[in-house]
């Protein structure tokens, strides 16, 4: 095997990330470069420097990178109304091909030999970021701490650190893992393991609970073109901006709160808690502005395969052809998705209240049950019989 000269560490600053900096350093004898993407963490990004640095790695790259995050990554998919499993909004997943690709883009500036990460062997993030590393580095050397050390779980690492005086993020206080950015908040691990266990309310960052949220709902208008929101009450913002205040708004009246068990794409099950208050409000607007502005064919298509796109983005295939394919045949769909919502806030829910668009598909003198002269609703008596006929002809056949 060929001697590696640096390794590229994507880089958090927590238990594992923290340990693996020491371990590359006895194990592969290599220069250790730490990056780290600004998408959000807000302040658990601020001792990472110092961490990085007193824990061995030669140097630290610390990244903002929120604007593309949002614009690139995170809009397009709210494009597509990805949903895994009929609850998860893919606040991680879609966070991991942008940090692997900025890791990627390091590496060959310093001209590495290997990229490494701190995902665990039985995660998915390790198939999403490796996923990536491959399409845009085909001959990209891998390291994958926790497939190679013999550390075979977190009290280990803990020993481990401790040992050579790292600093422990993971504390009986806080007997979870969580991990941030601008769209979500993912916990699991710890007391979370048991499906049965409530999560501590304690836990909760971006929202309050719904019980103790005002007892006055907070309403909302959202502008969209082409898919895409573009102002908030009539104020246009940036994406990140709108999102980050979307976020406030929706945590402060308890929205967006996900406990679920999922399918890994590894094979097996796992309970995660999740809080993407902005996103959830995103995804119920950009739906309501689509059901006055799509044809019904080209909807249910498009919702025929969301399934398979959020498949895709959460296994980790963002850089895919398959996932670009369906991305630009879903952004085909969005030229006419113009238009406001209005929504109303209240205890956790989101709620529709208005919906407008200067190119609405919605009729208001063919949906009236007044008097109308467009539609002959004669005409539906030959349409239902034609539908029918197979039925009909089944049945007279005998055939169950």
């Amino acid at each position: 095997m060929s001697k590696i000269n640096k390794v590229v560490l994507a880089y958090s600053g927590g238990l594992d990330t923290s340990v693996i900096v020491k371990w590359l350093l006895e194990n592969y004898g290599c220069e250790v470069i730490c990056f780290s993407a600004d998408i959000g963490q807000g302040e658990e990004l601020d001792p990472l420097k110092k961490k990085a640095i007193e824990t061995g790695a030669s140097k630290i790259f610390i990244e903002d990178l929120r604007e593309e995050f949002v614009r690139d990554f995170v809009f397009p998919m709210l494009r597509a109304n990805a949903v895994y499993e009929g609850s998860y909004l893919l606040g991680t997943s879609i966070a991991r091909p942008l940090i692997a690709k900025k890791q990627i883009e390091i590496a060959e500036r310093e001209k590495a030999g290997a990229v490494s990460h701190g995902a665990t062997g039985k995660g998915n993030d390790q198939v999403r970021f490796e996923l990536t590393y491959y399409a845009l580095k085909p001959d990209i050397k891998i390291i994958a701490p926790w497939r190679e050390w013999k550390l075979d779980s977190r009290a280990s690492l803990v020993d481990y650190a401790k040992k050579h005086g790292i600093s422990v993020p993971v504390t009986p206080k806080k007997p979870y893992s969580s991990d941030r950015n601008l769209f979500h908040i993912s916990f699991e691990g710890g007391i979370l393991e048991d499906p049965w266990a409530a999560p501590p309310e304690d836990m909760f960052v971006l929202s309050v609970s719904p019980e103790k949220a005002p007892s006055s709902p907070t309403m909302v208008e959202i502008d969209y073109e082409k898919g895409n929101p573009v102002a908030l009450n009539g104020k246009k913002m940036k994406p990140v901006e709108l999102l980050a205040e979307l976020n406030r708004l929706g945590g402060a009246n308890g929205v967006g709160r996900v406990d679920l068990v999922e399918n890994r794409f590894v094979g097996m099950k796992s309970r995660g808690v999740y809080e993407t208050p902005g996103g959830t409000i995103l995804h119920a607007a950009h739906r309501a502005v689509e059901s006055i502005t799509l044809d019904r064919e080209v909807l249910h298509l498009r919702d025929s395969l969301v399934p398979r796109y959020a498949e895709l983005v959460y296994y980790g295939f963002w850089f895919a052809p398959e996932r670009e394919m369906l991305q630009h045949m879903i952004d085909e769909s969005q030229g006419n998705v113009t238009g406001t919502v209005k929504l109303k806030l209240y205890k956790g829910n989101v709620s529709i209240v208005g919906r407008k668009a200067p190119k609405s598909l919605y009729n208001p003198e063919l949906a009236t049950f007044e008097k109308e002269t467009v539609y002959r609703q004669a005409d539906a008596e030959g349409f239902i019989k034609l539908n029918a006929l197979r039925l009909r002809i089944r049945k007279q056949m005998g055939l169950s």
